[in-house]
């Protein structure tokens, strides 16, 4: 998942709950689906994060000689300038682009 091509808001947007119910039938479950997909994109972006920053780590564990780099700093100034996994979430559920299945309501129709 690429997300730092979505096009979710940076900041909290209101949102109509029809739109959130329409796919599930129920509010809780469109929220528990929400809450797994932000997670997963957490992970993701904190994986990502960690991956670019193990480029700069040095070997030397001195305290003394920890400076700044400054591509370092403007990795992590984009990373915090990113919408975050809820609002990515919230906007993924919004347009259908995430898939779930509830097999409690599989058995049922069976």
């Amino acid at each position: 998942m690429d997300f730092k091509k979505t096009n979710a808001p940076t900041n909290t947007v209101t949102r109509d709950l029809v739109n959130f119910v329409k796919d599930t039938n129920n509010i809780y479950e469109s929220v528990a689906i929400m809450g797994k997909r932000a997670n997963q994109i957490s992970v993701e972006m904190k994986e990502e994060l960690k991956s670019k920053l193990e480029e700069f780590s040095s070997t030397t564990d001195n305290l003394e000689e920890m400076f700044e780099n400054r591509e370092q700093i403007e990795i992590s100034r984009y990373y915090e300038r990113l919408p975050k996994p809820t609002l990515i979430a919230a906007q993924e559920f919004e347009e259908g682009k995430i898939y779930f299945r509830n097999p409690a309501k599989e058995k049922e129709n069976l």
